[in-house]
């Protein structure tokens, strides 16, 4: 956003689409939408295990591996992850901010939100890489495959990502 913001005349900073918002607002709730559909999927899946559970007893097939202990803590850290990122947007969405507030408050939570959503898209990758293990075993062409193709996304946040946050802190932390 400050990348665009820089390109930008100042007057359309503070100008408003049809729908009565600003870049700003527009670029945070795009955010959030994402982050929310993280939740929910991580939440989700946290209840629909991979190999699903045993019809007598209710427990995961899986439950005794070491690959659905890996599946487990990647989606609990996803979900955590998704849901701060989730609240710290909302935060930033509804809040009422003074003017200096902009100049380190707002930026900082808007980075740890940054933060916790790419930690939240990393875990989710984990997770399915952990499900698809499980269910593929003794497929491992179709599970380096299919792992190849999920790391994708995170190798293409990471330096999108790395540029804003470096921005960010060195505008917040490193400024006087």
């Amino acid at each position: 956003m400050q990348d665009v913001e820089k390109i930008v005349h100042p007057k359309r900073k503070e100008a408003k689409n049809v729908e009565e918002k600003k870049p700003r607002e527009i670029f945070t709730e795009k955010f959030t939408l994402i982050a929310t559909l993280i939740t929910t999927i991580m939440f989700a899946a946290a209840f629909t295990v991979p190999g699903g559970k045993n019809q007598d007893s209710g427990i995961p097939i899986f439950l005794q591996g070491k690959i659905f202990n890996v599946f487990i803590i990647a989606d609990a850290i996803s979900l955590f992850t998704s849901a701060t990122s989730v609240i710290l947007f909302i935060g930033i969405l509804t809040g009422s901010f003074a003017e200096n507030d902009f100049l380190k408050s707002v930026p900082l939570k808007l980075l740890f939100a940054l933060v916790m959503l790419f930690f939240s898209v990393v875990s989710m990758m984990v997770a399915f890489c952990a499900s698809l293990a499980m269910l593929l075993k003794g497929h491992q062409g179709v599970i380096v495959t299919a792992m190849s193709f999920a790391s994708i996304p995170v190798i293409i946040l990471v330096p999108l990502q790395l540029r804003l946050f470096i921005e960010i802190f060195k505008s917040t932390v490193l400024s006087k």
